[in-house]
C-alpha cells in the first residue's frame, strides 16, 4: 500500500476531497479494495489525518471556481471526519460558488451518534447517497458494514431526512447490479422521496 497526502484531485470538470481513511464499509466494488488510487490520481490513501490548516492550505493553491463541482469523496467515508467536512465546507462556501457535493454511504447517524442531516443545511448543495443493493440482504453483502443489522434502515432514514436540508439528494447504484435490481432500487429510492442515479462502473 503506497501512501502519500493526496488532499485534493481532479475527476474530469470536478474537484475531489480526501479527507480521511476511515471508512465502517468494505464494499465489495469499492476501488480501494483494489489498489492506491483512483481515476489516475496520486495515491489516495493519507500518511494522516489532514488538518484543517493541510486543507486550507491545498485547496488555496487551486482555481475553486473552475469547477463543475467540489465532492467530498475520497478513499474512506467523509462523514467519519464530520466537523472537519463542515469546518472546510463553510471555508469553501466563503470563497467560491462552486456547488458542493456529499459522496457517502449514509451512516452518518451511526458513525457519529445522533441525527446529523440538518447539520449538512447550507453548506452541501447535492449529496448522493450509496444505495448499493434494493434490499437489505444484498446491501449487507455488498457492503459489508461494521455496525450490522440495522445500517439498511438507518441509510435510508438518512435518506428521507436529508433531503429536506440539502437542495438536491439522490441514491446511487452501480449499473453491475442488473436492470431487474436497478429498477427495484428505483422503487426504493421513490419510497423515501429521492431519485436514483445509475453509476457507471469504471474500474481503475
Amino acid at each position: 500500500m503506497r501512501k502519500a497526502m493526496t488532499i485534493s484531485y481532479e475527476v474530469g470538470d470536478s474537484l475531489y476531497l480526501n479527507l480521511t481513511n476511515k471508512c465502517p464499509c468494505a464494499c465489495t466494488f469499492c476501488l480501494r479494495q483494489n489498489g492506491d488510487t483512483a481515476y489516475g490520481s496520486d495515491p489516495l490513501w493519507l500518511e494522516h489525518t489532514p488538518s484543517f490548516e493541510e486543507i486550507t492550505e491545498n485547496l488555496s493553491k487551486r482555481e475553486l471556481d473552475k469547477y463543475k463541482n467540489i465532492v467530498f469523496c475520497g478513499y474512506g467515508e467523509p462523514t467519519c471526519e464530520l466537523e472537519m467536512l463542515k469546518k472546510v465546507a463553510k471555508w469553501l462556501k466563503e470563497r467560491t460558488k462552486t456547488p458542493l457535493r456529499l459522496n457517502t454511504n449514509g451512516l452518518s447517524d451511526l458513525i457519529n451518534h445522533r441525527d446529523t442531516a440538518p447539520e449538512f443545511a447550507g453548506l452541501i448543495d447535492i449529496i448522493s447517497i450509496s444505495l448499493n443493493a434494493p434490499d437489505e440482504a444484498d446491501y449487507m453483502a455488498v457492503t459489508r458494514p461494521t455496525f450490522g443489522e440495522g445500517s439498511y434502515g438507518a441509510m435510508l432514514k438518512f435518506a428521507g431526512e436529508v433531503k429536506n436540508y440539502v437542495p438536491e439528494t439522490v441514491l446511487t447504484v452501480v449499473d453491475v447490479i442488473g436492470e431487474e435490481n436497478v429498477e427495484k432500487s428505483r422503487h426504493v429510492a421513490e419510497s423515501v422521496g429521492v431519485k436514483l442515479r445509475v453509476r457507471e462502473y469504471i474500474p481503475d
